[in-house]
């Protein structure tokens, strides 16, 4: 009977996980299409299709096409899932409900090592400059590890948000004196404000091996974590090698969330929003959270850039903006919801 039961909830999840994969590859690729063709500037889909098949560098709109949005959309596209991966990961190793990059400080030391670079290496290819942002980002991580460890009473879930608020709120007032002090205001900008709006060619297709590296790593990893949910003990005593598979998260999360970050900049709450969503959806096993989250986060990023293009039009807002009008009330709601668990 329990084993018939079990057959029917796997059969039930894998539908569900199934629809979510589809209507986020639906919402994807109408996304994709609306944020080429919108905007300031007025472009039909006539013009769309005829800069792909018959691209004239003289003709303004396929300009801005080939060179301006179309870069923009698939940046949106591939930090949406590095972001959300990256979530899911963090959130499956520690069994911590509010870990996200942007709240365990891997965003902000993402943002210190940019800093740095730009001060003291500003003749850095972008291509060096996103293994700063790696380890910028490890390096913050392990701060917020490191003051939550050695707190009184050990790690929980809310000791590990508040030391992340703090290695965050330090390492980027540092940042933002040096900003000063070395006159980068311009430079740090576009970090700050959060957006894919100044995607380039450049940055997609040097971001592109690291985030699809980092999403294979996922995958592979995604039964191990689904294991480990269960406890490190049951895992070890399943045959689990339960440090090699959180290096292994380690390094898929630093690849997906540097990648991300060096990329849209200072953007929180997709890795914590995402994967609260699709394991709502669709369970506890990784192997669907993880393919799932990649697809709602890029469709999620994608629609919210949208939105950051047209809520205030002809001007745009911030996509960290827009992200975090939905990300900081359910962050409060978690928090409060689960405060008997987190302490």
């Amino acid at each position: 009977m329990m084993v018939h039961h079990e057959k029917q909830l796997q059969s039930s999840r894998a539908i569900t996980g199934t629809t979510v994969i589809l209507i986020s590859l639906a919402l994807m690729v109408f996304g994709f299409y609306y944020s080429i063709t919108s905007g300031a500037a007025d472009i039909s889909g006539a013009d769309v299709r005829q800069a792909f098949s018959h691209f004239n560098a003289e003709k303004e709109t396929h300009l801005i096409v080939m060179d301006l949005r179309l870069p923009r959309a698939l940046a949106a596209l591939l930090v949406g899932a590095g972001f959300a991966v990256a979530g899911a990961l963090m959130q499956g190793v520690t069994q911590n409900p509010l870990a996200d990059p942007g709240l365990l400080g891997v965003n902000a030391g993402a943002q210190f090592m940019l800093v740095i670079v730009f001060a003291f290496f500003p003749f850095l290819p972008f291509s060096s400059i996103i293994l700063f942002c790696f380890v910028g980002g490890g390096f913050g991580a392990l701060l917020v590890y490191g003051i939550a460890f050695l707190s009184a009473g050990g790690m929980t879930p809310v000791k590990l948000a508040l030391a992340g608020a703090v290695v965050s709120a330090v390492l980027v007032g540092v940042s933002q004196g040096l900003a000063i002090l070395f006159e980068l205001n311009y430079e740090m900008a576009f970090w700050e404000a959060g957006g894919v709006a100044g995607a380039e060619w450049t940055q997609v297709r040097v971001i592109i091996p690291w985030i699809l590296l980092g999403l294979v790593i996922a995958i592979l990893l995604s039964s191990y974590i689904t294991m480990l949910n269960l406890g490190e003990e049951m895992a070890k005593g399943l045959g689990q090698r339960v440090n090699l598979i959180k290096i292994g998260a380690a390094v898929s999360v630093f690849l997906l969330a540097g990648a991300a970050v060096s990329t849209v900049g200072g953007v929180s709450f997709v890795g914590l929003l995402v994967p609260h969503i699709v394991r709502y959806l669709t369970g506890t096993d990784y192997r669907w959270i993880v393919p799932c989250s990649a697809l709602v986060g890029a469709a999620a990023v994608l629609w919210a850039d949208i939105g950051a293009k047209m809520v205030n039009a002809p001007y745009e807002t911030p996509l960290g903006s827009i992200i975090s009008l939905v990300g900081v009330p359910f962050f409060i709601y978690l928090a409060r919801r689960q405060r008997r668990e987190l302490y």
